[in-house]
């Protein structure tokens, strides 16, 4: 779960930046919304790589877990 926090964190800082030097640069408004979403959002697939295979290792390791758990009690309940 760490590392689903420390990617979103990434990603909102990355957006941050992006945006904030837009509106240096004078973007504003929708304008800046736009490019900040398009900018942050090529910038972090290319830097954020490493950590998006972290995520997607950790998440599907954990619904894994929940499915095992779930068939486990299912098992449980069809011998009682």
């Amino acid at each position: 779960m760490r590392t689903v926090l420390i990617y979103s964190l990434s990603r909102l800082a990355l957006f941050a930046a992006t945006a904030g030097v837009l509106f240096l640069v004078g973007a504003r408004g929708f304008l800046l919304l736009a490019l900040a979403i398009l900018i942050s959002g090529v910038v972090s697939f290319v830097l954020l790589s490493r950590q998006r295979d972290a995520v997607s290792s950790s998440v599907t390791e954990r619904a894994s877990r929940i499915q095992r758990n779930l068939a486990e009690g299912a098992a449980r309940e069809d011998t009682d």
